[in-house]
């Protein structure tokens, strides 16, 4: 059984005492006033980045993640060991990084069998990253995160990092297009438009599926960060120290990337498509930028087009129905979230290996193939087509309302709250579908697409799911956000 504890001597009148178990790595400090009480801190163990012993200096260095009110931080304690311990220090630091990395997996860690099971991190150490900031996203302050919060995190981890800072749109793409396949972890500090160039590079890559298996991973600081809310939650999701820790400690989760096919243009969409209202609010704030986030909110209150007076958007739209049930799709969205859950951590490097190299999935479905597909008929005020956490592709919005009426039904977003509201309400009509596909035909020449928030142009287009193709780094394995069946939440029928 391996040595569990240690003290080291941080000044010359201040020992900390190390202790690790199954869960969590134990820091505990003697308080002055009070000599035989402690300061007691306890870290769980993917929350730990480094445990080293130097033993010309006798030094043992640790190196964790803490949350410190509303915010991560990185958080560097050293100190010396006496003779006899350092006989054990290093055996003892080796220990602390199984635990931290390996967790489970690492059998010959024989700890107390009465405490809670060792999770089963099987983490890489040291990951090879690839790095891309874009110094102008957002408020424009990227670079400076970078240097000043991110990049310690990722060396004081042990990563090797290769960094590029992006001059001009599209040249992330282009990187990208060429990328090494042996990256453990692509990472962006930016926003979601930065994503999208990446993975569009992707699929021009001489080996598009092997691109697709180098996980993604978002440090977010650009004015939509979509994707790391989903990843992270809605507490961290902004936080850049706690996304730096999932690029370092994160599990790979498969996800399903769309194709967006225009004319005779294919374009790879991860995250969303808008048309009505919510493309207005995007599209019609980018002068905005600087204010970051904020842009929305502001947008939304304040009004841009078809906001004010709430006017329809003139399509045509048609889907390849999967699922209408809203039960149905929350029982299957709750249940491939435990199985991603259930199932063993993998690296990025084993899990590209097991995937099968070849070119793009192929087109399904032809646009001139009406057989199978539903229309829907009626005037919308937006369309939004997106897989988000919890899975559901297309939510039309088919009524007109008011200002208030529609921040009244913002409550319990994050949640998903709104997905439970009877599809008729005096308020509005909200209809969500699940579908293999769908394609939407504008009726007028003048209105707003945004895809993973990009403007495009307002043309008729078409989209199709690939299961499983893209891969993203996520601290639990699948999106943050627990979406409960109705069942679980104890809610009546609608």
């Amino acid at each position: 059984m391996p040595h569990t504890t240690i003290t080291i001597q941080n000044t010359p009148i201040t020992r900390t005492t190390l202790s690790f178990n199954n869960t969590h790595l134990t820091l505990q400090t003697p308080i002055k006033s009070k000599p035989v009480s402690h300061h007691r801190h306890d870290i769980p163990h993917r929350s730990v980045l480094k445990a080293n012993f130097d033993s010309d200096s006798k030094t043992v260095c640790i190196a964790y993640v803490q949350k410190k009110k509303k915010h991560h931080t990185l958080v560097v304690i050293e100190g010396t060991v006496g003779q006899e311990e350092s006989a054990i220090a290093a055996e003892w630091a080796e220990s602390v990084m199984n635990l931290a990395y390996e967790g489970g997996r690492h059998t010959s860690l024989l700890l107390d069998k009465s405490m809670n099971a060792i999770e089963d991190l099987g983490v890489k150490r040291s990951r090879r990253l690839m790095v891309f900031v874009n110094p102008f996203g957002g408020t424009g302050k990227g670079a400076a995160i970078f240097m000043q919060k991110i990049e310690p995190l990722f060396r004081t981890a042990g990563c090797s990092l290769e960094v590029l800072y992006t001059t001009h749109r599209g040249q992330a793409r282009d990187v990208a297009r060429k990328l090494s396949l042996e990256f453990d972890a692509v990472i962006t500090v930016s926003g979601d438009g930065l994503i999208h160039e990446i993975l569009n590079g992707f699929s021009e890559h001489a080996n598009p599926r092997g691109a697709f298996t180098i996980p993604v991973a978002p440090i977010p600081t650009g004015s939509g960060n979509g994707l790391s809310l989903n990843l992270l939650g809605f507490d961290d999701g902004f936080d850049v120290v706690a996304a730096a820790l999932n690029a370092v400690k994160g599990k790979t989760m498969n996800v399903d990337l769309f194709s967006f096919t225009q004319g005779k243009k294919r374009c790879i969409s991860f995250m969303s498509q808008a048309l009505g209202l919510m493309a207005d609010l995007d599209i019609g704030t980018e002068h905005l930028r600087w204010m970051g986030d904020s842009r929305f909110i502001y947008g939304y209150l304040r009004g841009h087009m078809p906001v004010i007076t709430f006017k329809p958007c003139p399509v045509q739209l048609s889907y390849k129905l999967a699922e209408s049930d809203k039960d149905k799709m929350a029982e299957i969205a709750h249940s491939s979230q435990n199985d991603a859950q259930a199932m063993p951590a993998s690296s990025p490097s084993s899990e590209s290996e097991g995937k099968m190299v070849d070119a793009l999935p192929p087109l399904k479905y032809l646009p001139n193939d009406d057989e199978g597909w539903t229309s829907f008929d009626k005037p919308v005020l937006y369309v939004y087509a997106g897989k988000g956490p919890y899975k559901i592709f297309l939510t039309i919005l088919d009524l007109q309302s008011t200002r208030g009426d529609m921040i009244a039904s913002m409550d319990g977003a994050p949640e998903g709250a709104g997905y439970w509201l009877p599809n008729v309400t005096i308020i509005f009509k909200i209809h969500y579908a699940k579908a293999h596909a769908y394609r939407i035909k504008p009726l007028e020449p003048k209105g707003c697409l945004a895809v993973d928030g990009e403007s495009f142009p307002f043309e008729e287009f078409q989209v199709e799911v690939h299961q499983g193709l893209g891969t993203f780094l996520s601290p639990y394995g699948h999106y943050a956000a627990r979406f409960e069946p109705r069942t679980h939440k104890g809610l009546k029928d609608n």
